[in-house]
Formats: C-alpha cells, sequence, structure tokens
C-alpha cells in the first residue's frame, strides 16, 4: 500500500481539559497511584511464586525476591513519604494523594500482601516436605530433632557459629547495640540464676556473614532449621544456668536513601561519606513475630527509636529475603530445565572478529537467551587490538569482578585512551561503583562521574580503530546494564553498529556528559534530558495525524515503567484520535487503560515469568499497519519517568537496518504482545488478571528460548524461522532465503 506521508509541522498531543471533565470528577483521578501500581507489580510478582506451573524452588526464589523487593520499596518510597509528612509536605502526588494519605493506602496494600507471602511460605514449606525437604517449623522442633540431632547441632553451633555471636545484656554499663538497615537481631527475656525474681533483657544480633537456614548433618538429608531456632535449642551455651522466659525476633529496615551535595567537591568523597551512613539511617520499620511481649517490643520501640506504627507483626518467618538461600539446594528437578544459551553466529562467520562481522552489517542480540559475552568479547578485542586507539564506555551497574572494567584496564596499560564514565549514584551500587572506579584510576583509565544533579543511565561503548589510513567508529548501544550476571536472566537488547552517524551522536554524547559541551543537533539519536521527550510527543503527534487522515495509526512499545503524566495524556489523546496503542509495562503504570471515550484504545500488559523484562522498544506505525517494514522502530535505556526524561542522561536509537528492524518488531514485539501465560491485563481501577494460567498457553520466554533470532544468525540466517506473527505457538516451516 502506497503510505500518504503527513505534514512535517504537526502540534505536540495535548489532552482536552473538557474530555478530563468529562470522564473524572476531578482531573487527577485519571491516573492510578504510582506507589499502589508498584506494590500491585509486587503482587503480580509474589503469585508466580503461587504459581503451580512454576518448579518449586523456583516458586521459592519468587517469593525471595517479592521480599527483597519489599525491603527495597520502603527503604526507598515509603521512607521518602515519611520525610515528607515529618517536614509538613502536604503537596500531592499527580492522581491527588497528599503523603499522609499515601503512607495510609501503602499501609492498608503491604499489609496485605505481606499476609499473602507469609501464606504462600507455609504452603511453599508443605509442598518442599512432600519433595524430601523439610524447613522444620519452631512447634515441630521437639518431634523432628532426635538425640543424634541435638548433639549434632550443639558441635556445629560450637564451631560455626558461638564465635560470630556476641549476647548483650541491656543496662547502664552495657549500651544497647545499634543493629544496621536489614539487621535481625533475637531480643530475651530471661533472668540470672538463683534469681528469678530479677527478669533482664538481652540481645543476640545476627552475624551478617552466617546462613539463616543450618542444614542438619545427620544422613545429609535435606532438612533446615533456621537460626533463630539453632540458638533457641542452645540457648544454655550463651547464658549459661539463666532462666529463659520469652524471646522475639525483630528485623529492622531503615531510611537508605543517600543524600548527595549539590555544589560537592569531590563527588567521590562525598559519595563515600554517604554510603557509609546509609546503614544508620533512621527506622522505617520493624517486622517482628506475631505474640512477641509488650515488654520486648516496648523495649525495642524506646530504644531504636521508633512509633509502634512502625511496627509489623508476622505470623510466620521474619525477613522472607533469606529463602534465597534455599535455592542453593542441590534438587535441580525442582528448578527450571536449563536452555542452551546461543552465541551470535555472525560474529563465527567471522572467525570470532567482533568488528568485521559489524563492519559487514548492524546486529541486535537478545539476551538472555544470546549471550553477553559478546559484549565482553567486543570490549576485550578492542583492548588487544592494535588498531584500536580509544575506547570510552558508561558503567552504570556491573559485578565486583567485571571482565568489563578488566578490558578496559588491559587496553588502558596497553597503551590505548581509555575513558570510563562510572556513574556513582547508581542506587544500591554506590560502593561498588567506587571500588571499580578507583581500580580503574590506578591502571590510568580516565574516570569521570558524570553529572552531580542528573545519573547518567545510557549504556554505551564507542570503540575507535585506525582502518586504511582513516578513523572507524564501533558502537554498542544497550537496553540493560554492563553486568554479566543480571544478562543472565534480565530480558536486554544490544545493538552493534559502525553506522558512521550513529558513532558521531554516540562522541556527541560522550562529549557532552565529559565536558558539559552540549551538541547543537544529533542526526540520528535521541538523549534525555535534552531531546528524547520532544521525540516521543512528536512521534506521537504523528500517529495521532495519521489516525486523523483515515491512515492506519497504532504504537506498540514496552518499557518497565509508564509515570510521566505528560505522555500518559499524549497517549490518552491519541487514543481518542482513533491510534491504536499497545503497552507492555512490566512494573509501574499511572495510565488507566480501557475508559470508553477516553482510553479505549489503549491496552496494557505485564509480562512477569522466568526472566525479568527489562528491553525498552518503541515502535510508532508510520502509516502502515503494524507491523510493517516501515514503522519507526527504537530501542532505549529510558522508561517513560520523569526521571529518565528530564533528570536522566539516556539514548534512543533508530533501528533502520531491515533484519534488525524485524528482529526486534516482528520476532521480540509481537512475541510479546501474543504472550498469554506470562501476562496480566491492566484494568482502570488499578487491578490486574492473568490473561491465561493453561500451561500450553504462548509464552513468549518459551518461544525465545527455542527460536533463533534474526540479526546474529550470518550464513544460517537461510535457514531462519518464520514470522512470530504468523503462528505464534509453533514455528512455521524452514524455507531458504536470501542472506540481507
Amino acid at each position: 500500500m502506497t503510505i500518504k506521508k503527513v505534514a512535517k509541522k504537526i502540534p505536540l498531543p495535548v489532552l482536552d481539559e473538557a474530555v478530563i471533565a468529562q470522564h473524572f470528577a476531578k482531573p487527577e483521578h485519571r491516573y492510578i497511584n504510582r506507589e499502589l501500581s508498584w506494590l500491585a507489580f509486587n503482587t503480580r510478582v509474589m503469585e508466580e511464586a503461587q504459581n503451580l506451573n512454576n518448579p518449586l524452588l523456583e516458586r521459592v526464589k519468587f517469593l525471595s525476591i517479592s521480599a527483597t523487593n519489599l525491603d527495597e520499596f520502603t527503604m526507598v518510597r515509603v521512607a521518602g513519604l515519611m520525610d515528607q509528612v515529618a517536614h509538613g509536605v502536604h503537596s500531592p502526588s499527580a492522581d491527588g494523594l497528599s503523603p499522609i494519605h499515601q503512607l495510609h493506602s501503602i499501609h492498608i496494600a503491604a499489609g496485605k500482601l505481606i499476609t499473602a507471602q507469609q501464606q504462600c511460605w507455609l504452603d511453599l514449606r508443605k509442598a518442599l516436605a512432600k519433595e524430601q525437604v523439610h524447613i522444620i517449623p519452631p512447634e515441630k522442633l521437639p518431634t523432628a530433632i532426635s538425640k543424634a540431632d541435638m548433639l549434632w547441632l550443639r558441635d556445629y553451633f560450637s564451631t560455626n557459629i558461638f564465635p560470630l555471636l556476641t549476647p548483650m545484656a541491656v543496662d547502664p554499663a552495657h549500651p544497647f547495640p545499634f543493629i544496621p538497615n536489614l539487621g535481625i537481631v533475637q531480643a530475651l527475656e530471661l533472668s540470672p540464676p538463683r534469681r528469678a525474681n530479677k527478669k533482664m533483657i538481652a540481645l543476640v544480633p545476627f552475624p551478617a556473614a552466617q546462613p539463616r537456614f543450618i542444614q542438619l548433618g545427620i544422613g545429609k538429608t535435606n532438612r533446615f532449621i533456621a537460626l533463630e531456632e539453632v540458638i533457641a535449642l542452645c540457648f544454655d551455651a550463651l547464658f549459661p544456668g539463666f532462666t529463659l522466659h520469652g524471646s522475639g525476633l525483630f528485623r529492622i529496615v531503615r531510611d537508605s536513601d543517600l543524600e548527595i551535595e549539590e555544589e560537592a567537591e569531590d563527588l567521590m568523597r562525598n559519595m563515600d561519606i554517604a554510603v557509609k551512613k546509609r546503614r544508620y539511617g533512621r527506622v522505617v520499620r520493624i517486622k517482628t513475630n506475631k505474640g512477641v511481649s509488650s515488654k520486648l517490643l516496648n523495649f525495642m520501640l524506646e530504644h531504636l527509636p521508633a512509633d509502634a506504627a512502625d511496627v509489623i507483626e508476622v505470623d510466620g518467618l521474619v525477613g522472607l529475603a533469606s529463602l534465597s538461600e534455599l535455592y542453593a539446594i542441590a534438587r535441580h528437578d525442582l528448578k527450571y530445565t536449563p536452555f542452551k544459551v546461543r552465541f551470535p553466529e555472525r560474529v563465527n562467520d567471522f572467525g570470532g572478529d567482533c568488528f568485521a562481522a559489524i563492519h559487514a552489517k548492524d546486529i541486535i542480540v537478545h539476551h538472555p537467551y544470546e549471550s553477553f559475552d559478546v559484549v565482553v568479547q567486543f570490549l576485550e578485542q578492542a583492548a588487544g587490538d592494535p588498531n584500536v586507539v580509544s575506547i570510552k564506555q558508561t558503567l552504570y551497574r556491573t559485578s565486583h569482578d567485571s571482565p568489563i572494567v578488566k578490558a578496559l584496564i588491559a587496553a588502558a596499560e596497553n597503551g590505548k585512551t581509555v575513558t570510563a564514565l562510572v556513574e556513582l549514584k547508581a542506587r544500591f551500587d554506590e560502593e561498588a561503583n567506587i571500588r571499580l572506579a578507583r581500580s580503574m584510576e590506578r591502571a590510568g583509565v580516565q574516570v569521570v562521574y558524570g553529572f552531580v544533579e542528573m545519573k547518567t543511565h545510557a549504556k554505551l561503548s564507542l570503540v575507535t580503530r585506525r582502518e586504511h589510513g582513516s578513523l572507524r567508529s564501533y558502537a554498542h548501544f544497550g537496553t540493560g546494564n554492563y553486568h554479566p550476571t543480571t544478562a543472565k536472566f534480565y530480558t536486554d537488547l544490544s545493538f552493534f553498529t559502525s553506522d558512521a552517524v550513529l558513532c558521531q551522536d554516540a562522541g556527541y554524547v560522550f562529549n557532552y556528559i565529559t565536558g558539559y559541551a552540549k551538541p547543537v543537533k544529533f542526526k540520528k539519536l535521541a538523549v534525555a534530558p535534552l531531546t528524547m521527550r520532544k521525540h516521543l510527543m512528536k512521534h506521537i503527534a504523528t500517529e495521532m495525524e495519521f489516525a486523523r487522515n483515515g491512515q492506519p495509526a497504532s504504537i506498540w512499545a514496552k518499557m518497565n515503567s509508564l509515570v510521566d503524566e505528560n505522555i500518559i495524556d499524549a497517549l490518552y489523546a491519541a487514543s481518542q484520535a482513533g491510534v491504536k496503542i499497545e503497552l507492555v509495562v512490566r512494573g509501574i503504570c499511572d495510565l488507566k487503560p480501557g475508559i470508553t471515550g477516553f482510553s479505549d484504545n489503549i491496552h496494557v500488559k505485564s509480562l512477569v515469568g522466568r526472566f525479568l523484562e527489562h528491553a525498552r522498544i518503541y515502535c510508532f506505525g508510520n502509516g502502515a499497519p503494524m507491523p510493517s517494514p516501515t514503522a519507526k522502530v527504537f530501542i532505549s535505556s529510558a522508561d517513560w519517568m520523569s526521571r529518565n526524561l528530564d533528570r536522566r542522561v539516556e539514548v534512543m536509537v533508530p533501528i533502520e537496518n531491515a533484519t534488525v528492524h524485524r528482529q526486534v518488531l516482528d520476532q521480540i514485539m509481537v512475541a510479546n504482545l501474543k504472550d498469554a501465560r506470562q501476562s496480566w491485563r491492566l484494568h482502570a481501577d488499578g487491578t490486574y488478571h492473568r490473561i491465561s494460567n493453561e500451561p500450553n498457553a504462548f509464552a513468549a520466554h518459551d518461544y525465545f528460548m527455542t527460536n533463533p533470532s534474526l540479526s546474529g544468525r550470518g550464513k544460517a540466517l537461510a535457514q531462519i524461522v518464520g514470522n512470530v506473527g504468523d503462528e505464534a505457538t509453533k514455528p512455521t516451516a524452514k524455507k531458504k532465503t536470501r542472506r540481507k
């Protein structure tokens, strides 16, 4: 079909206030609360722990992830709202809730989630017992622990636990000990020998390095007992002759958001101090076991200090995050079946030479189905290649023994000019990034830290080689971090190109970060905070114009979070203009879809499954039915959040090569939209329902594990799998095609 081009000058999308008033009692009611949307997402994660289609130990892992997520949410988001209340801030969120009302709503929603998590754990513990994996609950200890078990436990306690414990009586001579963030302490009410009437309180802080679950050694069976139960059983070794009257377990969650000085003279030193202060943040939550005595609870509240409103009593296991330890049990029959990670065949076609393969044609690598090793190999080859003269690299998060960092150090030692942008403000990775930055500086790498007031979240590598008497650059653009570990279970995209314009634009991004040199114009990249918002709004407006002209108009987008009110309003306006909008939003989504006459052309789903969906993909129909070879397709490091578009350095990269375009749009996006087994549909009231739980329903993750991608196939492209849009549940018959 012939596509009728729309006019170049198109007004940016604006949502009509009269339309808002027609559908909502108050304008702010058109948004879902961000915090409650996040809690809904974490509930979906927890419900994967209840999903019988998942292997049992994977379900335990999902529950642990859900608990860890809730800890981080409390440390940052809840702590921030509490700060606002403490300072008298009444400014409402986008949906109209004041900080105090948000905290109230969070308390209710989080309480329901915590109750569901504990019930889930009870169910999982029973299911594990049926598989001969026993986590012995305290009420069954008297009958489950034999004399032989007790002898073994006492010996294990004496050798492996006792040396790490420091029992503390609390009195004027023994001050209350500091309990770090996420630290656990056992509080004991006891009386000394021959002084039954004199009661005292002692504390036993749990050592950070000690596992929470102890595997009983008799017979090497899969029987486990929690550390607190071991301490209780061996109480007399800690307090000989004392009488125990009661005990309680307390887990402390502290405010962990860092305060950074805007005018810091030395950002690294400022961050170093801030990270050290984090463990001393004020108490946000205290979790304790249900039924703990009021005497012990009041004692803890008095000394921490904290309020009774900060306490959550748990009817079950305090600290579900520690369940991650159980995943190490050697029961492969209770875990996902391993899959074969592919390496881009195109690189192998060139004898493993990444630069030759990229020079021949753009490549996109789909992690974790395709190996992150190709990214490492790209930089390792650059480090050792005598023709490479410079390497520029951003690092937001990476592993503590990062091969990326090792390659950059090797390149500097080989005399190349190496620049590394290390984002010191990457939350919960600040300490690791400080350490990596110092190791690179010692090796001669030029290390910079970007902007004090903005995070650099863009994922970029730029390698320049001397070829045939001139310079040629090669770029890597990623949607995820340069982290070999998370690349095994995050779905992300790595785009390699030697396109001269894209490489030049990447160079401008580095110059902007290192020298504050704001480019006059990017030719292909959209870069936040400079141009990305404008580009997105322009593409939404263009689709609206196609719709008004009676042409096909559609937007397909995949992201982690959709929060920005201006983008949401633009999507509402586009829906009212007739644009068909399909969104895959894994986590937070503040947009209300499916409201008749307002957002009925918008569908939103969340995909939660074996892998963490992390890639950001943005597609615009451009006047043709989707999927189309003429659609505008982009990958990005940025979600549609105000912080990404206005307060971070991000990039959005156009996908122009035909094969790569087809892989991203026809294969990856179509599979995500067709997914039923791992997907949840969002309703206008903020609730989600699972689309299908049938074992044979189409699952995108299963599809990608068993079907090769396109752009990295090289000579093997002649035996390509068919378009996922033709038949989602199985590959089409293989056919020969010419290599593009």
